[in-house]
């Protein structure tokens, strides 16, 4: 029998927005958290590294919202209650949500029959420049063995 185990976590999404109405609501990046912790990093990290983008009253109100409601964030994703918190610059909302989730995992092919499709795909060669990237992170040269 199978045994399905779920695993608790956080949704996180960005959102971008026009205030004018000019610009729809549309999702930027959204990312799975398995903590508190996680969650509240995720937007935390993203807010420090945009505030010396943001005009001088978002990045205020990001910094605002890093140092002074610190607490009742993570106490609220400590309760698993959604959370969200919303800078806006210039015309545009930038609206950071959390919200208590439920993650199952990802089914394994072991054993299970594959579409006929399936064997139609050919993975791509590798490129000159993905050996010049790697070696590149490796911090070796595409000479060197």
């Amino acid at each position: 029998m199978l045994r399905i185990t779920t695993r608790s976590g956080f949704w996180c999404e960005c959102w971008t927005e026009g205030v004018d109405e000019q610009l729809p609501p549309t999702l930027f990046g959204s990312c799975d958290a398995y903590s508190e912790r996680e969650a509240d990093s995720w937007v935390s990290t993203i807010l420090r590294t945009i505030s010396p983008a943001l005009d001088t009253d978002a990045s205020q109100e990001a910094w605002e919202r890093l140092y002074d409601h610190r607490i009742d964030t993570r106490r609220a994703l400590l309760r698993r209650e959604p959370w969200a918190v919303s800078v806006t610059h210039i015309n545009t909302r930038i609206t950071w949500t959390v919200r208590p989730a439920l993650f199952l995992p990802m089914a394994h092919r072991q054993g299970a029959e594959l579409p006929a499709c399936s064997h139609d795909f050919k993975p791509h060669g590798t490129h000159a420049t993905d050996i010049e990237s790697q070696s590149m992170l490796d911090g070796s040269t595409s000479g060197e063995a």
